[in-house]
């Protein structure tokens, strides 16, 4: 550790992340144990590198702003098959994806998310925000002032991110083009042979007006 932070602070740190429920701000940790933010963030930083050169399981991260003690990503296979599936609820692939699209998107409107998707939000916006995933961030100035939405704390918590900009880059995601025309043919076919089908797509889940503010 550097010079001139004693050994009494730096654990003095480790034992407040230890106990602490949320990651705890830079700030505060300061405040605490009586040094610069720089500082803190020096001994935290130091104690990760120490973590991973002795090969613990576990690491110290800067998660949404604040410091917190998690498993290391090597340790990720073994740390789910401790946690039983029955203990975990899960979210739908349907909310997984919306989740994602007001990620990349936000701040964004429930009408937005609908013309991506393709079908109704609602029932999986509500099981979001209950959750507490995302959160009203504003309303649109056009016409309507559509309430506009984004992530939370706990979302980048959840995925151990500092920040939103830490997501990866989207292209990644999409395919190139030759295979994004292939899939243009395949739909074309199949909505000439389905045009007489019903065709009122619906989310998982009920609809109603739930936690979700009207727009």
């Amino acid at each position: 550790m550097t010079a001139d932070v004693s050994v009494e602070a730096v654990r003095a740190v480790e034992a407040i992340v230890l106990v602490a429920q949320e990651p705890v701000p830079t700030n505060l940790l300061a405040e605490l144990v009586e040094l610069s933010a720089a500082a803190v963030d020096e001994v935290c930083s130091r104690l990760a590198r120490t973590y991973e050169e002795a090969g613990h399981g576990f690491t110290i991260a800067k998660v949404a702003g604040g410091w917190r003690f998690q498993t290391h990503p090597d340790m990720a296979p073994y740390v789910e098959r401790f946690i039983l599936d029955g203990q975990r609820a899960r979210l739908s692939g349907a909310a997984l994806e919306t989740l994602a699209i007001i990620a990349y998107k936000q701040p964004i409107s429930r009408l937005q998310i609908a013309s991506i998707r393709g079908v109704d939000p609602d029932a999986v916006m509500r099981t979001l925000h209950g959750r507490g995933y995302i959160t009203a961030v504003g309303r649109d100035e056009g016409p309507g002032q559509a309430v506009m939405w984004g992530t939370t704390d706990l979302f980048l918590e959840k995925l151990g991110l500092a920040s939103i900009s830490d997501l990866p880059p989207i292209a990644s995601f999409v395919p190139d083009a030759s295979i994004v025309e292939a899939l243009e043919k395949t739909l074309r076919i199949d909505a000439n042979l389905d045009a007489g089908a019903d065709d009122h797509p619906t989310d998982d889940g009920p609809s109603g007006a739930g936690d979700i503010p009207a727009e």
